[in-house]
């Protein structure tokens, strides 16, 4: 679309609907430089501002984002399609992670001294985390505000600026958390809100004066990213989806493992980078575990306890991975009938064979396989056979055997007895491997994320016989180096 003035816009929709919610311009390449350049100005009076009064500003950002929960909640819900109660849910978590991140910030990355080691006994050594400057966010449109604050909140706190780019299904959204932002800190433009399509989000990756991108989305578009990125030896921290799995074994509560495993598929109508595809139920319990499952599944309904498929194209993947399921192992609930755009209801298959593409892809939506195995090794193989590695969740009455379970679940966050808890304590970081990406957000590691270290070393005295960096330096010193080397680590332990 094309204003009066000449200027380039887009519609955000309803996905219930289709009805337009929200104009905005597309930004192209210029005007996220000029963004950038103004944001890198901005953080150099951010990071100078220290600790104490970045951490005063966040928590004021903080009251005004609570103090707005019903306007953000609407606009999530006008934009995704979501339950009010569902997009409340995530801006609750988002507050949470907000103020951890700006309570802890100066713990985590300030200055503080380290051992030099007895070689180094004359030296003081301290480490620093300082600011990469301009952090760019991309955002996805699933979870529109949990997502992207999870590293929008702790750049803000580690002392960079933001330029961050939302989906361009959900732009409302970003536009408001910057304002609210503005509210906040009126005097610091350190968070912008760029807003457009492919080539806006393209613009922010290779700009020269981001000093890292953070991106969640798909693996398809994160290579993309990467790629942008390489011209200018831009660091990336990807995010990129899953295809989770829920092993249930002996003794587990089988009520609450089926509440689960229902939650984690159809929440959020399934679009859920950290949800539950794929279910693996030890042979002892898979009947009785089955049972709870379909019982509750029949009272799911999509449109009233989750909303639409937020994004049309998905439902192409959807009605083919259903088709593919049920074509391969028997329907519990449901089928490609399911399928009544924008609305998917609730899809259970059993049996499906591990090399289809229902199993071995993202599907993203409101559908489930389950499959009975013999024990929970065999879960576990069957669990770590795939290319993503985002999270998982065991359940089981066997506490010593779940941990283990889950220290050895491919993925870099594991749920035991729960489902996505993970998620909602903020100092645990959140990210994967394989081809759901790499780095990490939230906590400690998600606030070093957005940082570099900086090593300091300061000589407090000369050791008298022993200036082994200068050319004055002679047989003596070096014969005086090995012996103590040898004393040090020579010996070998027992």
């Amino acid at each position: 679309m094309t204003t009066a003035t000449g200027r380039l816009t887009f519609d955000s929709l309803d996905p219930a609907t289709g009805a337009v919610v929200g104009t905005h311009p597309i930004q192209d390449a210029a005007a996220v430089r000029a963004a950038v350049a103004e944001a890198g100005a901005a953080a150099v009076r951010w990071a100078g501002l220290g600790w104490v009064e970045r951490r005063r500003r966040l928590l004021d950002y903080k009251a005004v984002i609570t103090r707005n929960i019903a306007g953000i909640v609407a606009t999530v819900h006008d934009e995704t399609g979501k339950p009010e109660a569902d997009a409340t849910l995530e801006v609750v978590l988002t507050i949470t992670h907000l103020d951890w991140a700006a309570r802890n910030a100066h713990r985590v990355l300030g200055p503080r001294r380290v051992s030099p080691g007895m070689m180094g006994a004359n030296i003081s050594a301290t480490l620093e985390y300082r600011p990469l400057g301009v952090v760019g966010v991309i955002g996805p449109w699933n979870y529109p505000v949990f997502t992207p604050m999870g590293s929008i909140a702790y750049a803000l706190a580690a002392g960079n600026a933001v330029v961050f780019k939302p989906s361009e299904l959900t732009p409302g959204v970003g536009v408001l958390l910057a304002e609210l932002f503005s509210e906040a800190v009126p005097e610091h433009g350190v968070f912008r809100t760029v807003t457009g399509l492919g080539e806006t989000g393209a613009a922010l990756a290779g700009d020269p004066g981001v000093g890292k991108i953070a991106f969640t989305g798909s693996t398809a578009t994160a290579k993309r990213v990467m790629a942008a990125c390489a011209a200018n030896l831009t660091p990336l921290v990807a995010e990129c989806g899953g295809k989770d799995a829920l092993i249930v074994d002996e003794g587990a509560d089988l009520p609450a493992a089926a509440d689960a495993a229902l939650w984690g598929a159809l929440s959020n109508a399934g679009q859920t980078c950290v949800g539950v595809e794929r279910v693996y139920v030890v042979d002892a319990v898979y009947d009785g575990f089955m049972g709870e499952l379909t019982r509750r599944a029949r009272k799911v309904r999509a449109g009233e306890d989750y909303g639409p498929i937020t994004m049309p194209a998905q439902l192409d993947v959807i009605r083919r991975h259903i088709q593919d399921a049920v074509a391969g192992g028997r329907a519990v609930l449901g089928g490609p009938e399911s399928v009544r755009a924008p609305f998917v209801d609730p899809v259970i298959v059993e049996d499906v064979p591990e090399e289809s593409v229902s199993v071995r892809e993202e599907t993203f939506g409101p559908t489930l396989t389950v499959k009975r195995v013999a024990d929970v090794e065999e879960a576990l193989e069957k669990a770590n056979a795939s290319a993503y590695g985002l999270a998982g969740t065991v359940f089981s009455g066997n506490a010593r055997r779940a941990v283990e379970l889950a220290r050895r679940m491919r993925g870099g966050m594991t749920a035991i007895n729960s489902i996505i808890s993970f998620a909602a304590v903020p100092s645990l970081p959140f990210g994967g491997v394989g081809d759901s990406g790499f780095g990490r957000i939230h906590g400690a590691d998600g606030l070093r994320e957005f940082s570099r270290p900086k090593a300091v070393s300061r000589q407090r005295f000369a050791l008298p016989g022993m200036n082994l960096t200068s050319f004055t330096r002679g047989q003596k010193e070096l014969d005086r180096l090995v012996r103590l080397v040898t004393f040090l680590h020579g010996r070998r332990k027992r």
